[in-house]
């Protein structure tokens, strides 16, 4: 668990998180970097007796190590610090062997378009979300987005892990990122929030090679002002779908249960979803 509290370094987390997941999560084993968003944050004031939580900066209570110092300090120790773990756990850190899995799935989503376009059927749509993988028949408890992913919480292994993985505008989408706090706190679950397709280089090689106990919650939206790729037959919204389903292929045949949510209308679809989420208990 890692929380920035005070360093005045922006952005470390996200780059100690990368060298972390990238790094060490291979071969069955790992550790997994989960960023939040204070010392107050839910999964890190309350972190477990599977997790150690990292302050980077100013002492805090819930910390069980602190770190401080100058950029480049910051950078030496971390990357020492992970290459000594990857050879305690006897893996080669230096290398990223399940990244190249899902380029090689979305390059021939992109080959196949049919793959992306009518190939799949929600197994329920409500609302402004539309429901692909998970359990279809969650909607049987009541009708409603907060039974499917209240089911699909509840398939996390023992001390397992929540990953929200969000293909969408990090700028006008930018409410995603509440949800890692609320699903953390209401699901008990370690919970990571990453913008895709960027983690795909980052905590994309643990999802796949790390331990194999993590869940995998995937938001895709409508694109209404699509670009295309200069000198392919494809377009930007096209490309991101690809990455998006050519991870979630690589994660379910490694066995990684994953949902999807698909927001046919972004604004009242992320609504929707935050609504969901808080019905959880």
């Amino acid at each position: 668990m890692l929380a920035d509290t005070g360093s005045g370094i922006s952005g470390f987390g996200d780059w100690a998180e990368q060298l972390i997941a990238e790094s060490t999560g291979k071969q069955g084993t790992g550790l997994l970097p989960v960023v939040v968003e204070g010392a107050d944050a839910p999964g890190f004031a309350d972190a477990g007796p599977d997790a150690t939580a990292v302050a980077v900066g100013r002492s805090s209570e819930a910390a069980g190590l602190v770190t401080s110092g100058p950029l480049g300090a910051q950078f030496l120790l971390w990357e020492y610090a992970v290459a000594v773990a990857g050879r305690l756990l006897g893996i080669n850190p230096f290398d990223q062997p399940d990244v190249e899995a899902a380029k090689k799935a979305a390059r021939a989503l992109l080959d196949t378009p049919q793959a992306l376009t009518g190939s799949q059927e929600p197994t329920a749509v409500i609302g402004p979300v539309e429901v692909y993988g998970g359990d279809a028949t969650g909607t049987g408890e009541d009708g409603t987005l907060a039974a499917v992913l209240r089911r699909f919480v509840a398939g996390a292994p023992e001390r397992g892990y929540l990953a929200v993985q969000a293909y969408l505008d990090r700028l006008d989408d930018a409410s995603a990122e509440l949800l890692r706090p609320e699903l953390a706190r209401r699901s008990g679950l370690h919970t990571t929030f990453g913008w895709g397709p960027r983690f795909l280089h980052s905590t994309g090689q643990y999802h796949k090679g790390g331990h194999p106990n993590g869940i995998f919650l995937q938001l895709t939206g409508a694109v209404t002002n699509d670009i295309d790729v200069p000198d392919r037959p494809y377009t930007l919204g096209t490309l991101q779908l690809a990455q998006a389903l050519g991870d979630a292929q690589v994660l379910a045949d490694a066995g990684r249960p994953v949902l999807r949510l698909h927001l046919t209308d972004r604004a009242a679809g992320l609504a929707e979803v935050v609504r969901a989420v808080q019905e959880l208990t």
